[in-house]
């Protein structure tokens, strides 16, 4: 099998480690084992499920690899050393993590998306590099071919992690992510560190009950009463990491399994199987689901079990429209308008506040996939635009208006769509510790403070003003030439084929923001080389491209082997770019192989 030309390996620099003890790690102090570099940052759905993915993959290959995670921010908040720490004990890290807030060595390796893999190999050589998920299977299966032949040439040396656990925080709660009342006073919190349901005597009352059995549970949806009776459970609960809708019936404690088959669905896949459903809300006489992982809008039927897919195209970005046309981008937060007509989203990778109807989506506050800040002002995209920053919970108050918990602003925001024009955005209270969900008691809103462990009354009344602040997701700018040729490069895993004996195995899709920016080359196909012809006149820009492809197991002398089963691989990536004359006339973008 042909590789890529033997790369040294750039060694690793950044602000500090954490899960090492407080000590740093070099590229040589790792040498004679594989080190695997995951360049991930804590807000990418895609991220997190790529963690999840390596977990067999460490404990298969303990024995000479080592998982090295190079945080890579996108937002402002994640490159708060704090904030990442609560992050890799949120998400039960646990291999030694670079923080890299500067991009240095994301820059070094020249990484373009989160999530990128790297391969290094007990020499210090770059051997394959992977973007997106689903790569784990192709990793596996590499690593058991080179474990071989490094063993043979006696490179392979035995040795330790320098993985250090964290110390875990005690407490009641641990990384809450989203409560709702009972109609006694008693409250239900989606307790997404203990992998529990906590019932407590109220939002600053004791412990009653904790309903486990869940896998970082997030969003919490209690069914009215006649249907509640009617199918058995009382409670749809947003399973988040099991990949499932579970039921649970307070009486006694029943926890059932309503939609997903326990493994992670992708995109186009019958809806048998969920991906990171966030959050649920009952309107129009279903469940609506929160789809972050597929960047969709879904609903479940409690009394038929019938699952659908109700908006999105699964493309990631900001797009309003009808609903089968819009792009949503890792939706985390739903709530139903005071009239019930409407459903608020918070649209979290886009910092955007959304709403939908029956016609369509409109987006009220944000502008995109890089853009944010923390800004109080009307809604819409002007210069003077009320700004948010991954915002994860909406909740409609009593006079029409919505409380949008602005989670990596540590705030939660204010926006009424009756003022003006356009709305306007106002800051209720700051100084919260991730807020990423809320609920109404009263004359106060009681916040749900993920980091900080608890739940926290805020005076409705209450208003705060701002300095604020506006910003762009930095990342290296690629110059490149009017006319360009665009190549996706993926390469099958070893005992993998290309399979298209039942269509095409790959699909490509185009866009640039500005529109303006492309002439040529936009739209979707199944080819993943395209020509791209670039208007000079626009100058700078975004390359919006998302790529996937399937790999089968190849047969063996004609005989497939037993247990053998296709992947997809998938990745979506935001390219800056500058068209300069005599430019480079090739972008190659990586999705994944030794030959990439």
């Amino acid at each position: 099998m042909s590789r890529t030309p033997r790369v040294r390996a750039p060694e690793l620099t950044g602000r500090g480690w954490l899960n090492t003890g407080g000590e740093s790690v070099s590229l040589r102090d790792l040498r004679g084992r594989f080190v695997l570099l995951d360049f991930w940052t804590f807000c990418c759905i895609n991220c997190l499920h790529v963690l999840d993915e390596l977990r067999p993959v460490e404990a298969k290959h303990a024995a000479h690899l080592t998982v090295v995670g190079v945080h890579s921010p996108k937002f402002v908040h994640e490159a708060d050393p704090e904030a990442l720490a609560a992050a890799v004990e949120r998400y039960a890290v646990e291999h030694p993590v670079l923080d890299d807030p500067e991009l240095r060595t994301w820059q070094a390796y020249t990484a373009r998306a989160w999530p990128t893999l790297v391969l290094v190999d007990p020499e210090g050589y770059v051997v394959a590099q992977y973007a997106g998920e689903g790569h784990a299977h192709a990793i596996d299966r590499l690593l058991d071919t080179l474990v071989a032949e490094h063993e043979a040439k006696g490179t392979l040396q035995p040795g330790d992690s320098p993985y250090v656990a964290p110390v875990p925080t005690p407490g009641d709660l641990r990384f809450p992510a989203k409560a709702v009342p009972l109609p006694d006073g008693r409250v239900l919190v989606a307790d997404a560190g203990h992998d529990e349901v906590v019932e407590l005597a109220g939002s600053d009352g004791p412990v009653l009950r904790r309903f486990g059995g869940f896998r970082e549970p997030n969003g919490l949806c209690l069914l009215p009463a006649d249907v509640a009776a009617e199918v058995g459970y009382d409670v749809v609960v947003a399973d988040t990491v099991a990949h499932r809708l579970a039921g649970l019936r307070l009486a006694d404690g029943d926890v059932r399994t309503l939609a997903g088959d326990g493994r992670q669905g992708l995109p186009g896949e019958p809806t048998t199987s969920l991906s990171s459903p966030w959050d649920v809300a009952w309107w129009r006489e279903r469940v609506w689901v929160a789809m972050a992982g597929v960047h969709q809008l879904w609903t479940f039927d409690p009394r038929t079990g019938v699952v659908e897919v109700a908006a999105g195209t699964a493309n990631e970005g900001l797009l309003d429209g009808p609903l089968a046309e819009a792009w949503f981008a890792q939706t985390s937060g739903l709530a139903v308008s005071s009239d019930g007509e409407h459903l608020w989203i918070a649209d979290s990778e886009t910092s955007s506040l959304r709403r939908l109807d029956a016609h369509g989506v409109r987006t009220f506050v944000g502008t995109g996939l890089f853009d944010f800040g923390f800004r109080d002002g009307p809604g819409g995209s002007g210069e003077a635009a009320g700004l948010l920053q991954h915002p994860l919970g909406v909740t409609v108050l009593p006079d029409g208006s919505v409380a949008v918990s602005d989670t990596y602003n540590g705030a939660v925001r204010r926006f009424d769509p009756a003022v003006g024009a356009e709305g306007e955005l106002t800051t209720l209270a700051t100084d919260l510790a991730e807020p990423s969900g809320a609920y109404l008691a009263d004359d106060h809103l009681v916040v749900v403070e993920s980091t900080g462990h608890r739940l926290t009354r805020v005076p409705l009344g209450a208003a705060v003003a701002t300095e604020g602040f506006a910003h762009t997701t930095q990342r290296p700018v690629t110059e490149i030439g009017g006319e360009v040729e665009l190549v996706v490069a993926f390469a099958p895993p070893p005992g993998q084929k290309v399979d298209d004996r039942f269509g095409p195995a790959s699909q490509l899709f185009v866009s640039a923001t500005p529109p303006a920016l492309l002439r040529e080359g936009e739209g979707r196909g199944t080819d993943l080389v395209r020509r791209l012809v670039l208007d000079p006149a626009v100058g700078d820009g975004v390359l919006h491209v998302a790529a996937r492809a399937a790999s089968c197991d190849a047969s063996v002398d004609g005989v497939v082997p037993e247990g053998a089963a296709c992947h997809l691989h998938q990745q979506d990536w935001g390219v800056p770019v500058r068209v300069v004359a005599d430019g480079p006339g090739e972008v190659r973008l990586a999705l994944g192989g030794a030959d990439a």
